[in-house]
């Protein structure tokens, strides 16, 4: 063979290189992974989704049915009543507005708390900043079941033991909001800031019109918290609280239907599904803004 027959030979049938030769079984190896990481998920998705699969099918049963052994996921029959007799069992339209009143205002109240209390720590300069985040970060750590009775006790001396203001107020001021919000705030470029300040903008305009407007996906996960945790509060209420029939919440609501003369397991499980509902339209609403804010609160800025 000649030297210009090599080189051609060379030239059209390059031989095979390393990592050439690994590719097919690299690629492989990472759709098996993939394959394996998708089934995990998806059983363990089917585990949680067992209890309210069953919650789901047990509304529509008779009440003595729901605890039969064994268990069967169909009734004899399929009562749509049931969703009717909540309401007339108990006040449950009264426990569904409480709650979402006490819901709405307290979320209200921690995006705006939080989200200035953020922007003061992460992006303004002032002495003790850091001493004072920290301690008040420090917060967190004491449990809320120890913060019950001298909370009870302040509830008492303002005067405001059942009202909605014992409902709201008390639980509007935690450092987990104010944390999140200012993670966020310390990611956004400090050249937005010195743009707004050249053309003559103090804190306060550039907090409304340059930072804020950037913070809605942070607000939307501090929302759906804030509300899930006031939507779900049981313990709370309960202490505050004496005149259920009027103030009282969803959580009390549930628990309404057991009593000295049993459990209606049936409206339970039906009242359960009704109060699943508002969560999880907004968490289905705001899904977009969920990932994009998961994914970008608590990234450390300068």
């Amino acid at each position: 063979m000649s030297t210009s027959q090599l080189v051609d030979a060379v030239v059209v049938n390059p031989p095979k290189t390393g990592p050439q030769r690994t590719r097919r079984p690299v690629e492989r190896s990472s759709r098996v992974r993939s394959i394996l990481a998708h089934a995990s998920l998806v059983v363990a998705a089917g585990l949680f989704l067992v209890p309210l699969i069953y919650a789901f099918f047990a509304a529509f049963k008779p009440s003595a049915e729901v605890m039969s052994t064994p268990p069967s996921l169909l009734g004899s029959e399929f009562r749509w009543s049931n969703f009717v007799d909540v309401f007339t069992y108990a006040p449950f339209a009264t426990y569904i507005i409480n709650s979402f009143l006490v819901s709405m205002a307290g979320v209200i109240i921690v995006l705006a708390v939080s989200a200035t209390a953020g922007y003061a720590f992460g992006r303004l300069r002032w002495p003790g900043r850091d001493i004072v985040f920290v301690l008040f970060l420090g917060t967190l750590m004491v449990p809320q079941e120890v913060l019950m009775v001298p909370m009870f006790v302040l509830m008492q001396w303002f005067g405001w033991v059942d009202t909605y203001q014992s409902l709201v107020l008390p639980w509007a001021f935690t450092a987990f909001g104010t944390f999140l919000m200012r993670q966020f705030f310390r990611g956004i470029p400090y050249e937005l800031e010195e743009a707004a300040r050249v053309d003559g903008a103090g804190p306060v305009r550039t907090f409304v019109q340059v930072i804020l407007p950037l913070a809605g996906s942070a607000l939307a996960v501090l929302a759906v918290f804030t509300f899930m945790n006031y939507w779900n509060s049981y313990l709370w209420p309960l202490i505050t609280i004496s005149d259920y029939s009027s103030l009282g919440t969803l959580p009390i609501g549930l628990a309404s239907f057991s009593n000295q003369n049993g459990t209606r397991w049936d409206l339970q499980m039906a009242a359960s599904i009704i109060s699943m509902i508002p969560t999880t339209v907004l968490v289905i609403v705001l899904q977009k803004h969920l990932v994009k804010g998961i994914a970008t609160s608590g990234i450390g800025g300068r």
